[in-house]
């Protein structure tokens, strides 16, 4: 697979991931970015951006928490949106790798 289309699945199903992350509870941008870098190998720099657009989406909302090492941290919540935005992204991703799965004869 060349890196370039590695790049667009990964960016396809950032949202989707990030919103998988938060379904199990809240978390701060740093701390998603730490979980997406070590699962699919995605960039720090590319979390901040989806963070922004999905809390003018209302998918997310913030709260900021005092921190013991630095500056307060904005932690980042599904809202009710959010776990429908979930729901919906997870069927269709798992409806979209089956079909896929099918056509490399994987099932």
């Amino acid at each position: 697979m060349t890196e370039q289309m590695q790049v667009q699945l990964k960016k396809g199903a950032l949202e989707l991931c990030v919103l998988a992350l938060l379904a199990r509870g809240e978390s701060y941008a740093y701390e998603i970015a730490s979980s997406l870098s070590a699962g699919v190998g995605m960039g720090e720099g590319t979390i901040y951006p989806l963070m922004r657009r999905m809390q003018d989406d209302k998918l997310v909302e913030t709260r900021l928490a005092e921190s013991n090492s630095g500056p307060p941290r904005k932690y980042y919540r599904l809202t009710p949106a959010g776990r429908a935005a979930f729901t919906a992204q997870k069927r269709e991703w798992r409806s979209f790798a089956d079909a896929v799965n099918k056509l490399l004869g994987d099932r």
